[in-house]
């Protein structure tokens, strides 16, 4: 047996030993606490499988090319884990040191213990280090993949909740547009509101503009595309609560309020539909 192939047999032999002292030292540094729903006997074999690969790679018991393949896939997976129980990527990447120290302990150990030469250490080197630079490019890129994937998930789910479009009586709803209407909600802004207007049948939006503190040309153009589309769809929109600086800033663009119903708050809009407060509650 060459001496390569002993090494590899003894990371073999010792992984769930140096998966336990990874996972020891990593609990140690975590700053808090955290319930990941994974047990430790779980976190633990698939550190083992992790370092097993390494013993493998040193046994040259498989050639390079499936051992980087199975590299990727383990990063592939720990990545997407990672990312989806919420660990920090600078955190979990933090594991890679455990890894190296702890291989290298048995791996160095053995070496004196056998007298083996320099050349071994440097021949190990070649093996290990492009092995774990695979392992984090692939754990990187998949992490960064899904965690982007989860915050344009949560992006999506924000902004559907800024059209919160709310029926007041059969026919009839208000929508209370608060805060910066920026190119994105203003495009998911239209889509919504028409998808609603559709689906709550309506006869009458109430579009209540008192939240909103700056309108631009952008906006002020999307609010009367979204009036005009209300409107062949058969669903008559009326403005509410525009501020005084909105105002100006609208009559400054040159938008035209001849053919839309404008009125100063709730009150007036429910009173011109031959509703109020009162018959609502």
């Amino acid at each position: 047996m060459n001496n390569l192939h002993f090494l590899g047999e003894k990371i073999a032999e010792k992984k769930y030993e140096i998966a336990h002292k990874v996972h020891t030292n990593r609990m140690v540094d975590l700053k808090q606490t955290r319930n990941y729903n994974l047990t430790n006997e779980k976190i633990i074999e698939m550190r083992a499988n992790f370092i097993n690969y390494f013993g493998e790679a040193i046994m040259l018991k498989h050639d390079q090319k499936i051992i980087f393949d199975q590299i990727v896939k383990w990063g592939k997976e720990s990545g997407e884990l990672a990312s989806n129980l919420g660990i920090s990527l600078s955190e979990a990447l933090e594991d890679t040191t455990y890894y190296r120290k702890f291989i290298w302990e048995v791996l160095k150990e053995e070496i004196k213990k056998h007298n083996m030469s320099i050349d071994m250490v440097f021949e190990l080197s070649s093996i290990i280090d492009p092995l774990l630079d695979k392992a984090v490019y692939a754990f990187s890129l998949t992490y960064v993949k899904f965690h982007h994937e989860t915050l344009k998930k949560a992006k999506s789910a924000f902004l559907e909740l800024s059209v919160p479009m709310v029926p007041i009586t059969k026919g009839i709803a208000i929508l209370p547009l608060i805060g910066e209407v920026d190119t994105e909600r203003a495009t998911l802004l239209l889509d919504e509101t028409l998808k609603k207007a559709n689906e709550l049948k309506l006869s009458h939006l109430l579009f209540d503009l008192s939240g909103v503190m700056i309108v631009d040309t952008m906006v002020a153009h999307q609010i009367f595309k979204i009036i005009e589309a209300l409107d062949l769809l058969g669903v008559k929109t009326m403005l509410i609560g525009i501020r005084p600086e909105v105002a100006q800033t609208m009559i400054q663009l040159g938008i035209d309020f001849s053919k839309i119903t404008v009125k100063s708050n709730l009150e007036q809009a429910l009173l011109s539909l031959n509703l109020t407060i009162d018959t609502l509650e």
